[in-house]
């Protein structure tokens, strides 16, 4: 399973770029949102920090308008996929832009009817929300079962992204069903690299080791 970012911030991209472990990156109005700076420009960057498929969400409620914002962002860089709402005039825009051969990601995607229906309009991508259908008491992993299992049956080229991951178990459980990639918030990242017995035993060589060190330096002067 690939591993993406989820986050308009640049320097938590350039943080976690650095591990080596990106393979793309999705964002959201709500993220850019939250950083400074003109959307083209954040986009542009992303592309130069990770190769691979940048999601860049429109936010034109009509399919027309869908297409023509969708067609601007697509212009920015090849690796620019349009984030479209799983929805009507979201469906009719995907199948236009398809066409065109340029890439879609439906997000806000729940059921793996949506999916199916998603993926049949031409996206290369969708994005069930685990986490968010978990806080209105429906179980978000089960659900994204259902999307992996109805798609695997299909011949549609799509490629489940699970979304809204709130914990490393999401990330865990998706990898275990199949799902092609999860897309991670920062501090996800840092909880699934974060272990208290990895500490424990990273202190404990670098003490043995500076005893040694010690120890051999001390041998050296007699």
């Amino acid at each position: 399973m690939k591993l993406f970012i989820d986050t308009a911030d640049i320097a938590e991209i350039e943080r976690i770029a650095g591990w080596g472990v990106l393979a793309g990156v999705t964002t959201n109005p709500s993220l850019l949102a939250a950083v400074e700076g003109s959307e083209d420009d954040i986009y542009k960057r992303i592309c130069e920090l990770v190769d691979g498929p940048i999601s860049a969400e429109v936010t034109a409620d009509t399919a027309k308008a869908m297409v023509k914002e969708g067609r601007r962002l697509a212009g920015i860089h090849p690796n620019i996929v349009v984030k479209l709402p799983t929805c009507a005039p979201g469906l009719t825009a995907t199948a236009e832009l398809a066409q065109d051969g340029i890439p879609v990601n439906m997000t806000l995607c729940f059921t793996a009817s949506q999916a199916l229906l998603a993926a049949s309009a031409g996206a290369r991508y969708v994005s069930p929300f685990v986490g968010r259908y978990d806080d209105i008491g429906n179980d978000g992993i089960e659900a994204l079962r259902e999307v992996v299992d109805a798609l695997f049956a299909t011949e549609y080229d799509v490629q489940v992204i699970t979304a809204s991951v709130r914990s490393p178990v999401h990330v865990q459980e998706a990898a275990k069903m199949g799902a092609d990639i999860a897309t991670i918030p920062p501090k996800v990242f840092d909880q699934m690299l974060a272990h208290p017995l990895t500490d424990k035993g990273l202190e404990k060589f670098n003490a043995d080791a500076a005893a040694r060190a010690a120890k051999t330096k001390g041998t050296r002067k007699k």
